[in-house]
Parts: C-alpha cells; structure tokens; sequence
C-alpha cells in the first residue's frame, strides 16, 4: 500500500516517472496470478510467497486509484490554494487528502478481496506448510470434499470480517 501510494504521488509530480512505471503495472495488471506464484517460486521460498503474491496483486490497484485521485483533485480548489498562499503541508492535509480518501478506500476495498484470493492461491501452489491454501491442497489430494468446503468458507468469511472493517473505517459503521 504504502509504495503504491508512494509511487502514484512520485508519477504525479513526475510525467517521466509515470510514463516508466505504466508498462510495469500493466505487465502486472495482465499477467495471470499462477503465472507470477510458479515464476516467484524460483526465487521466494514457498513460506514468503503468499504475502509477496498478494503484495503484487494489491500494488497496481492502489497505484492506479491514488494516481487517479491526484488527477481529479478540483483545480479550481487547488487555484484558490495558490491565491491564498496556503502551505503545501496544510495543501496536502485538507486538500489532496480529502480528495484522494474515496479512491483509496475504494482501492482498498477492492484489493482485500485480490489480496486473499491471489494470497491463498500462492500458497495452495508452493504448498506452504501450515497454510489455508496446504489445507486446500490437501483436501484436494485426498479428495476430502467437506475439508475442501470448510476451508473454502473459512476464506470467504476472514476475508469478509476484513471487508467490514475496511467499510467500518470508511463509513464509521459496519457494511452489515
């Protein structure tokens, strides 16, 4: 999160620097995710996988809604900033921020989802021991449909709570 953050206000204030990062993130927006989890198991041990896999399925999602968000901040607010000489700390705080929150929310919200379902799929592919996805693989395996449905529920449902805590957050109140 933080380096996508990073990287969009870097884009923003550099047209060189987004026109280098683009096919990067394109690249990863494209790429299929057992693709990355089979290409990163040459370099990342199996118990690392998961958290680098979610971390590049989370990176273009947040990098494209801050970047967005800066660019849609209102010029005209932006044009009364410069005409009343306000700093840049108190620009950022009570302008960039309040304009970009919604589309990082909203990129929040959307990566949770990405994050688990990209995050269990590294680990049912590099077999971490321990892990949901070894679980999976296991039911799989042996067969072990009710295992396999347990698990599965078990996913939907953390994933779920994390949901709700991003909407409580974001709204003050739960999302059910």
């Amino acid at each position: 999160m933080f380096l996508g953050i990073f990287l969009a206000v870097l884009a923003y204030w550099s047209k060189t620097v987004e026109i280098l990062i683009a096919p990067v993130i394109a690249v990863v927006k494209s790429t299929p995710v057992a693709s990355f989890i089979i290409l990163c198991l040459i370099w990342i041990p199996s118990r690392n996988l998961s958290v680098f896999i979610s971390f590049l399925m989370v990176l273009p999602v947040i990098y494209t809604n801050i970047l967005e968000g800066i660019q849609q901040t209102d010029s005209k607010i932006l044009e009364m900033a410069k005409v009343f000489q306000v700093n840049p700390g108190r620009k950022i705080r009570y302008i960039y921020v309040s304009q970009v929150l919604p589309y990082f929310l909203s990129a929040c919200r959307l990566s949770l989802g990405m994050c688990w379902k990209a995050g269990v799929a590294a680990e049912v592919i590099g077999v971490s021991s321990g892990s949901i996805g070894e679980k999976l693989y296991n039911a799989k395996i042996y067969l072990n449909i009710p295992d396999l449905f347990a698990w599965t529920i078990v996913i939907i449902v953390i994933s779920f709570v994390f949901e709700i805590c991003v909407a409580f957050f974001q709204k003050g109140k739960p999302l059910v």
